[in-house]
């Protein structure tokens, strides 16, 4: 780790034009984009062309809440604050329900379950893929729910403010993760952004029921583009990791191996994993890492460090290949489990019948 530290060591500088002018650029063309979208004839090549660039440039601006958490604290302010304004507060993802990412990367805390990142899919069958993916469908609603329905509940009631923050202010893949309370100066900063979530919500619920038919065109495409975001990041999140882990503590080599690389096909692994996911083993073993510098950083350390070192094992050549890689294993796994759970079933039953003869006897 030391060796790889120096051979990088002088990437780990944020470059803030970097992040403006892709943030401006990225966000000036979603927006016309998904303006047209709603201008153009239905289902036609326009409309479909403009859906799929709005939606894919509105998730590469929704992936810069995880450049948000790492950054250093009291560092581009001025960038947060716009970020939240314009991506977080809309789409109802305002930053500090990614605070608990920082538990992900907790070595003690890294797949177990105070990590409300990592499930052991890789254990728990084929039905969790599917489980996994359609959450998308139905996470645009509990956004509303919980930002337009429970945020006035907290105001009224401390209990329902700490279960709320426990169990539903977390962006997060384990429904069973519970959220530490924030401290103060934390708690500050959620009360402003679900505040405007909140208000959010609300004029566009008022707009809806006083304006007329206006509204609902763009409340479709909305949810679309939100389902749209949500689908292609749980794709991605399927094969960020090999979700070994099935309980207990992992060491940093053990979670190193763990996470993938994609560090082929730049053009087109940008469009489905942006801002740096690509390179989630790199990613894993320098957080801090800007995510402008990640190709950089990878190209040095697979120069530096020997053939077949545990770096090299990370990449992978495609997502095709990674996900299949998954695939195969939840299902050869899991008739493991249930073979084993049968046969303590039948060793069970027959300890019972040789024990009843027993007596009998």
């Amino acid at each position: 780790m030391a060796e790889a530290r120096k051979t990088i060591g002088d990437l780990f500088q944020p470059k803030p034009w970097v992040y403006w002018t892709d943030f401006l650029l990225s966000f000036s063309v979603a927006i016309v984009c998904f303006r047209l979208v709603r201008q153009s004839e239905l289902f036609s090549w326009q409309q479909i062309t403009c859906f799929i660039v709005s939606s894919l440039l509105f998730y590469r601006l929704a992936m810069f809440i995880h450049e948000l958490v790492h950054l250093r604290t009291g560092t581009m302010n001025a960038f947060r604050v716009t970020w939240n304004l314009l991506v977080g507060v809309p789409f109802l993802m305002p930053s500090f329900v990614y605070y608990t990412h920082m538990d992900h990367h907790r070595r003690k805390h890294y797949g177990t379950d105070k990590d409300g990142e990592y499930l052991p899919i890789e254990h728990e069958g084929r039905w969790q893929i599917f489980a996994f993916l359609a959450a998308s469908f139905v996470v645009p609603f509990l956004a509303v729910f919980r930002f337009l329905v429970l945020t006035p509940l907290t105001w009224i009631s401390p209990a329902f403010r700490d279960w709320a923050l426990k169990h539903a202010s977390s962006m997060v893949i384990d429904p069973k993760y519970i959220r530490p309370l924030p401290t103060k100066d934390a708690m500050r900063i959620i009360r402003i952004q679900e505040g405007l979530c909140f208000l959010w919500c609300l004029g566009v619920l008022i707009g809806t029921l006083t304006i007329g038919k206006y509204p609902y065109p763009f409340l479709i495409q909305a949810y679309c583009t939100g389902v749209f975001i949500l689908t292609i990041n749980a794709v991605r999140t399927l094969v960020a990791h090999r979700w070994h882990n099935r309980e207990g503590e992992m060491t940093f080599l053990e979670q190193l191996l763990d996470s993938i690389n994609f560090p082929t096909k730049m053009w087109l692994t940008e469009l489905w994993a942006p801002i740096g996911t690509r390179f989630h083993a790199l990613h894993h073993m320098f957080p801090s890492l800007p995510y402008h510098a990640m190709p950089e950083a990878h190209k040095r350390l697979m120069k530096a460090l020997p053939d077949g070192s545990p770096y090299h094992q990370t990449n992978e050549d495609s997502f095709t290949h990674a996900f299949a890689d998954l695939w195969v294993r939840c299902g050869q796994n899991h008739e493991e489990s249930f073979s084993g759970e049968s046969s303590q079933i039948d060793r069970a039953d027959n300890e019972s019948v040789s024990s009843e003869m027993a007596n009998s006897a």
